[in-house]
């Protein structure tokens, strides 16, 4: 290999092009393991966004189980998750169009067994299989009431379909993971209410079930201050559970007089926020020994568990990231993605430790021209203004055929995860790469309230939202600033969702120090308002605003950290990127910000994609979203222009009420074609 090229940090010629990162966004949305057989769901944005049932070939091929046009997944919370249930060789799953709940059986046509509702009314979730009784138990959304809440319930289903479902349990608004005992005389499941989250406040219930109806509901764990998560029967019948009480998200079991015991009493997070259906950390390998994922010091690991002395052993895997875990038979499958390993499915001898990815999302692995720009991501801890530690990633720019200039610093990419309870991806992520691999920094962020650091970590957002996750975010860069890690004048940040929204809090903040920080902003599908979104939102998030922000008599608090109420503190270009048919953040929650930069002058970029809803999963929008943001931020705040060439930064506003992008042609640097062009 010939010396790297030295040039300006920002204007590095990289094989990872929008293109390429669109055509490798295919996502693995859940793994599931029927008795041997090993399956999964992807999502593929070349079929604009279709969720596939896959199911692994004895020649180690994928096999598409759901035809099309068929597209698994439910809208259950408008997340989903938990949209299909493989068991004793029979598949059911919610089909996105019309929701109806279909069954196929081996090589057979898809059977619905739920009847049509007018506007996809009735949905399903989160289902289990009572083969005996030839049912499916899980929740249902009833939309069926104009004008009110949506109902939820957990419900059975005959197999002969024909039925709408059978309520078994209701009265709350919440319910998930019904969870059904071996001998089928037992149902637990999980529920909650209205305001509180699954990772706030979330119980477990167990009754007594003949197949027609539960009785003798008894309440075992979780509530107020308490959140259980993933309740499951071992072999010998008793029920296990993972619950916060300790501070820290650990397994418990309960035991025939109802008592229950923490088994792995650490300072670790066996437990996620459960913000969609079907989460799995954990699967029963027998009665005594358990295979689990965990989260300690920001870091994922697999291990087994012995429930008979609590020994913890942890499997040597190269990944960091982990979930949808189940065993059978000594079988392991799982999700798994590492800093240089991109999520895949795969495959765990227990009892060998030996692993095989049977399905990635992306081959960059074995792709020379690729693998060798790898920025690998380097955790560390930095100060916050309130006297406290938080932690990010830093993914310093990495290329095999440049180095920057002696002397210089590269630009830098703040990322705002999502949820806001949610959590930064230590999984390879070619969106990342995008950027380290042309010479930018990016620094992705677990701001206070994130998870995977126990629960008073995660509750330092408790009425905070606006504040902790912008001054932390703030907080990140200034310290890789002060550290000569990045160009403390070549910044800027970007989020979706609430990390769309923590974007605009940063550059709309009260404290100049803060909003001055960043020379430009992208929001993807962000909160704009927080009052609008308390108004609009689904019924899933439609009291979060009351543990995040307070109860909504507080109307100052609320006025205060709507990003759109401070336009008037933008000084900054702001590119948005919106999905037409968003129901979690509406359209109007961006048009309102992009008509306000736009009456004060301000560049402002707004792409809205039809058919697209929260988050993109189409390749043509993923790649016209990502060709924009890079050049927007490459003109206006990277000082680097339309060839490559570091040019002036753009000062002060540029024209008033016009679309940036309406009367110039910006285009982002790659090695497949020499430029893309964006409009």
């Amino acid at each position: 290999m010939s010396d790297p090229i030295t040039a300006p940090f920002g204007t590095w010629v990289s094989p990872i092009t929008p293109e390429r990162v669109a055509a490798a966004q295919t996502t693995l949305v859940d793994v599931l393991l029927d008795h041997g057989e090993v399956y999964w769901i992807e999502g593929r944005p070349l079929e604009a966004g279709r969720h596939v049932l896959v199911r692994l070939g004895p020649d180690g091929v994928g096999v598409d189980v759901t035809p099309t046009p068929f597209s698994a997944r439910t809208r259950v919370h408008e997340y989903g998750g938990g949209a299909v249930l493989a068991a004793a060789g029979t598949v059911c799953f919610s089909n996105f169009s019309d929701q109806r709940l279909y069954r196929i059986d081996g090589a057979a046509a898809a059977v619905a067994l739920t009847p049509p509702s007018d506007g996809a009314a009735l949905r399903y979730a989160d289902g289990l299989l009572d083969a005996r009784r030839r049912l499916w138990i899980g929740v249902r959304e009833d939309h069926r009431a104009a004008g009110t809440e949506a109902v939820n319930a957990i419900v059975a289903v005959g197999l002969s379909g024909g039925d709408t479902g059978k309520v078994l349990v209701q009265g709350n608004d919440f319910y998930a993971s019904p969870r059904l005992s071996h001998d089928g005389t037992r149902l637990a499941w999980l529920t909650w209410n209205h305001p509180d989250m699954p990772w706030t406040a979330a119980a477990l219930w167990v009754g007594d079930f003949d197949g027609t109806a539960v009785t003798h509901a008894a309440h075992i764990a979780g509530g107020p201050g308490e959140s259980v998560f993933q309740p499951e029967w071992s072999a010998d019948g008793l029920l296990h559970y993972v619950s916060d009480r300790s501070g820290w998200w650990n397994i418990y079991r309960c035991d025939a007089s109802g008592s229950s015991t923490n088994l792995c009493p650490i300072a670790a997070e066996f437990g996620r926020a459960q913000w969609a259906f079907g989460m799995s950390t954990y699967a029963f390998l027998s009665p005594h020994l358990l295979v689990c994922a965990y989260i300690e010091n920001g870091m994922g690991k697999l291990a087994r568990l012995d429930l008979r002395d609590s020994t913890l052993a942890p499997f040597d895997l190269p990944y960091t990231d982990f979930s949808a875990v189940r065993a059978n038979g000594g079988k392991v499958v799982f999700k798994a993605g590492g800093p240089g390993v991109a999520s895949a499915v795969v495959v765990l001898d227990a009892s060998s430790g030996y692993a095989t990815a049977v399905k990635s999302v992306s081959n960059v692995q074995s792709d020379p021209a690729i693998r060798d720009h790898i920025s690998v991501p380097r955790r560390f801890e930095f100060p916050t203004p309130r006297g406290e530690v938080a932690f990010a990633w830093f993914y310093p720019p990495a290329n095999a055929n440049y180095q920057g200039p002696a002397g210089a610093l590269p630009p830098l990419v703040v990322k705002c995860h999502g949820g806001p309870t949610s959590s930064a991806s230590r999984s390879l992520d070619l969106r990342t790469q995008f950027w380290t691999s042309r010479g930018i920094a990016v620094v992705d962020v677990d701001y206070g309230g994130s998870t995977g650091y126990g629960r008073a970590y995660r509750d330092r957002l408790h009425w905070m939202w606006g504040l902790i996750d912008a001054e932390d975010c703030a907080a990140a860069a200034s310290y890789l600033a002060a550290d000569q890690r990045v160009d403390s004048t070549r910044m800027v940040i970007t989020g979706g969702s609430a990390g769309g929204f923590t974007a605009l809090r940063c550059l709309t903040h009260a404290d100049p120090a803060i909003r001055t920080l960043f020379k430009a902003g992208a929001s993807h599908y962000g909160v704009s308002d927080l009052l609008a979104l308390a108004r609009e939102t689904h019924k899933f998030e439609s009291r979060y605003l009351d543990w995040l922000v307070g109860p909504l008599s507080d109307r100052q608090a609320y006025f205060d950290r709507t990003p759109v109420r401070h336009a008037d503190r933008l000084s900054v270009p702001v590119a948005f990127f919106q999905g037409a048919e968003d129901k979690i953040v509406p359209p109007s929650q961006t048009e309102e910000m992009v008509a306000a930069l736009r009456a004060r002058g301000i560049p402002a970029l707004y792409l809205l994609f039809a058919g697209e809803q929260h988050g993109f999963r189409q390749a043509s929008n993923i790649q016209q979203a990502l060709q924009a943001e890079a050049a927007f931020f490459d003109a206006l705040a990277f000082g680097v222009g339309t060839d490559g060439i570091p040019v002036l930064l753009f000062a002060g506003a540029r024209g008033t009420g016009v679309d940036l992008f309406s009367v110039s042609k910006l285009t982002v640097r790659n090695s497949s074609n020499g430029a893309g062009s964006v409009r």
